[in-house]
Order: C-alpha cells, then sequence, then structure tokens
C-alpha cells in the first residue's frame, strides 16, 4: 500500500542518506522515457520541498534534454525513486518539477556548495518536491553494497579540459533530438 506525503520528512531524509543508488525518470513530449540510474555521493535535500544532485557527464544529457522541452507543456517532469536494499523494506519515490543548473549560471557557486564536486561534474539537477510516496518494497531483494566504482570519476580525472570541454560543447542534442545547453567548463578532481 502506497502512502502520500506533500514534502519529504525526517524519517525519509534519513532513508535516503543511506543509499548508495537512486533512479532517475523523465519524459519529453514524442520521446522515449528516459530512466537513469545514479551513484556517488551525488544527492542532497536542500529543504522538505527541495532536493537537488550533482551530475556527470556520461552516456548523454537525456535529463537535461526532458525537463527543458517539457517545461514549456507540463512544467519539467521528473522522478527519483530510491529503494531500500536493506531493513526495513522500502520504495521512496519524489515526483516534481526539475530544472539544470550548469556552471556558467547565476546561482551556481551557492548550489554547488552543497556538494562536493567530482571530475567531470557539468550540472546539477534541482527538483521542487510534489509529492513523496512510500510503498512497502517487499519484492525488492536484500542487496549489500560493497563499493563505488571509480571508472567514471577516473575517466573525467584524466581527461585533458580543453577536449573535455570540446566533446561537452558537442553535445548538444539527447538521442530523440531535443535540444541541450551545454557546460562551459571543465571541473576536474
Amino acid at each position: 500500500m502506497a502512502d502520500f506525503f506533500d514534502t519529504l520528512t525526517d524519517k525519509h531524509i534519513a532513508m535516503i542518506a543511506k543509499q548508495p543508488v537512486f533512479f532517475v525518470a523523465t519524459a519529453a513530449p514524442d520521446a522515449r522515457i528516459n530512466l537513469s540510474p545514479k551513484g556517488y555521493d551525488a544527492f542532497r535535500v536542500l529543504a522538505p520541498n527541495e532536493v537537488a544532485y550533482l551530475d556527470l557527464g556520461g552516456s548523454g544529457n537525456e535529463t537535461h534534454a526532458h525537463l527543458a522541452a517539457d517545461v514549456h507543456e507540463n512544467g519539467g517532469r521528473i522522478t527519483v525513486m530510491f529503494c531500500n536494499f536493506e531493513q526495513p523494506a522500502l520504495i521512496l519515490r519524489i515526483y516534481g518539477r526539475g530544472r539544470p543548473v550548469l556552471p556558467q549560471d547565476a546561482e551556481w557557486d551557492a548550489l554547488a556548495a552543497h556538494f562536493t564536486l567530482l571530475p567531470g561534474t557539468r550540472q546539477i539537477f534541482v527538483i521542487d518536491v510534489e509529492s513523496v510516496q512510500t510503498s512497502c518494497g517487499w519484492g525488492v531483494p536484500f542487496m549489500e553494497y560493497r563499493e563505488e566504482r571509480s571508472t567514471l570519476k577516473k575517466a573525467h580525472a584524466q581527461a585533458d579540459p580543453a577536449q573535455w570541454e570540446a566533446k561537452m560543447a558537442g553535445r548538444t542534442s539527447s538521442i530523440d533530438g531535443l535540444p541541450t545547453r551545454a557546460t562551459d567548463r571543465y571541473i576536474g578532481g
């Protein structure tokens, strides 16, 4: 049975803080649904009704493209899901409206202060929480966290800054051809 809340509670925030992985889903009109797993220490609860996460350059920029395309029709819909793979069984979903903040944006410095920036950071997504849903999670298996993968951070840390910036500057559309804004600087390690 699902329970809904208007904002995150202290219990929700404590559960989120223990999770090494979360999932982000977006959908733009006439585009594929995007569902991405996220790791690292990249998620922050800024307030009971506002969260954010650090985004590193990867295989694409679908979340950015979807939020930009959807903002005109639906306000930039986004869902974030956490699963507790230990006890107690619990699934927590945050439904909201999101927007990307890039290093060249005026609010970057204040927002980035909430994070330890990782090599390859290209943007931070800010999400205004509209509702929170919890459900039992009884079908989710028990799993043990072993360690994070260092490959993505290592690849970004070893990148040539000029080549990295050129690569990111070329990423101005999604796999469905939706436009994105590129970051203007390399954040190395």
